[in-house]
């Protein structure tokens, strides 16, 4: 009989016995709202971004609702107007161009290169074109590019970096831990993320002026000097008059709960690459499968694993997920004409009006996805990577 898996591809881990007394400890004093404090406390929110803003080396961060709400809050922090040319991937999950879009402005999308980063030099042309000073950048499913290259070639262009990090906390690029290579940072706490709060998120900054109007946009209510990982009040004094309320506060029971999970990731950040490695040893060298090196550089986070089926034919494609889901192993395909789940792609969205990118639309027709939690051991990914390497070498001899 073949080998079948049966675990969940979404079934995250319980929650830390440590967050959960924590979070029991805020429902039983009411005090959920980040500013319903008694004095002397320092309430969970404030604690969290002080703690995160020391694990990621910024001098400023801001806990909000969620990750959607920290892109659009970069955006209007930077004095993106209506109408505005915001550079992002093509590949990327929907709240980027969301976010872009929900501020009436107007995404303009970069191509993809075979490795799933941003084509650099596709992004020089297009920032050229439209005359941009954003650039959106994902690094969508734990991707990071050649941050040093990006870095210069983005100060010649005059375009300030926004970083979506929501598949990256925890995650390094020479080093450097990503999210400190632009202006301002963003974060997701998401359940699929790599701290899980249900919903929530991040933005950091080491700019005074970006993140006093961040706080500001969050729904400070003039509160802003209960900020611990704030600038200080000077940063205040006229943005405070000038900033628009667009509520977007973290709780503090969500602060709760997250505060010892961040305690311990970077452990869960080594587990998850660890993983990651299991399935990529067991794929490699399998016919008709492209991996996706990974550069020396990059230290990532393996909370997902993608490869590519180059120039298959879309009805094989969908034969190896059939027969890959038959045997408990559920793929995800970013090539398939309709858009499902997350899994949708850029000319899916219609509202930004996107243009054709040939490099892109080569990479995504045979893009595979899987997330692969830390519900999973080692051994279940070795044994989920025998299932899709005999799945794909099956369908592959078939033709």
């Amino acid at each position: 009989m073949p080998e079948v898996f049966t675990g969940s591809f979404t079934q995250q881990e319980p929650i830390p016995e440590a967050a959960i007394e924590a979070a029991v400890a805020v429902m039983r004093h009411g005090r959920l709202h980040r500013y319903n404090t008694v004095p002397g406390e320092v309430g969970e929110v404030a604690a969290l971004e002080e703690e995160f803003a020391a694990v990621t080396g910024a001098r400023y961060a801001l806990a909000v609702a969620s990750g959607g709400y920290a892109l659009g809050c970069a955006l209007r922090a930077l004095g993106v107007s209506a109408g505005e040319a915001v550079l992002t991937n093509a590949f990327t999950l929907a709240p980027v161009p969301g976010a872009i879009a929900a501020l009436g402005a107007r995404p303009v999308f970069v191509e993809t290169l075979p490795d799933l980063t941003i084509d650099m030099d596709h992004l020089a042309q297009r920032a050229r074109e439209t005359g941009a000073r954003v650039l959106m950048l994902s690094h969508m499913r734990g991707h990071v590019c050649d941050m040093d290259r990006l870095v210069a070639l983005c100060a010649d262009l005059g375009l300030k970096i926004v970083e979506d990090c929501a598949h990256t906390m925890g995650a390094r690029w020479r080093g450097i831990p990503s999210g400190r290579h632009g202006v301002i940072a963003c974060y997701s706490t998401q359940t699929y993320k790599h701290l899980n709060s249900g919903e929530g998120g991040f933005l950091t900054s080491d700019d005074p002026g970006l993140m006093a109007r961040a706080i500001l946009l969050s729904g400070s209510y003039m509160l802003y000097g209960r900020h611990r990982a704030a600038p200080p009040p000077e940063a205040f004094a006229d943005l405070r008059y000038r900033t628009p309320n667009v509520s977007g506060r973290m709780d503090n029971l969500r602060a709760a709960i997250l505060r010892p999970q961040l305690a311990r990731l970077a452990d869960q950040c080594a587990d998850w690459t660890a993983r990651y490695r299991a399935v990529e040893y067991g794929l490699r060298g399998t016919p008709g499968l492209a991996l996706i090196e990974r550069p020396e550089a990059e230290a990532f986070v393996g909370s997902s694993f993608q490869f590519r089926l180059d120039g298959w034919e879309a009805d094989r494609i969908g034969e190896v997920i059939r027969r890959a889901a038959a045997r408990g192993v559920e793929l995800k395909w970013f090539g398939a004409p309709e858009p499902v789940a997350f899994t949708s792609r850029y000319d899916s969205w219609h509202y930004a009006a996107p243009e054709r990118l040939p490099g892109t639309d080569a990479v995504l027709a045979g893009l595979m996805d899987m997330r692969l939690p830390l519900t999973f051991s080692l051994g279940d990914c070795a044994l989920i990577a025998r299932i899709v390497r005999a799945e794909v070498s099956t369908v592959f001899q078939s033709g």
